[in-house]
């Protein structure tokens, strides 16, 4: 009795690994997946709050950095005009 039940195992774990890598097995796999994500509207619409906000931050981030950069390009091109508009020595990039 016990070594049917160790070779009715034997035969059975090739089987079920042949099964869950065929495409039924795969198709089964996507299945569940969908189910689960459509139990998670509460975490889908959480997680699209977050990227909302982050959305924002990165936003305003980006603007304060352009404004940086105008001012900074500002700064040198006042300087370069109250030189007399000649670059710093080995200077070639204009």
């Amino acid at each position: 009795m016990f070594l049917q039940l160790i070779l009715v195992l034997v035969v059975l774990i090739p089987l079920l690994a042949i099964v869950l890598d065929s495409q039924v097995g795969r198709a089964l796999a996507s299945r569940l997946e969908r189910r689960s994500l459509d139990g998670s509207s509460d975490l889908t619409a959480e997680r699209l709050a977050y990227l909302e906000g982050e959305m924002e931050r990165l936003t305003s981030e980006v603007l304060r950095l352009d404004e940086e950069g105008q001012f900074v390009h500002k700064l040198l091109t006042e300087r370069r005009d109250a030189e007399g508009g000649s670059l710093p020595p080995g200077d070639d990039s204009a």
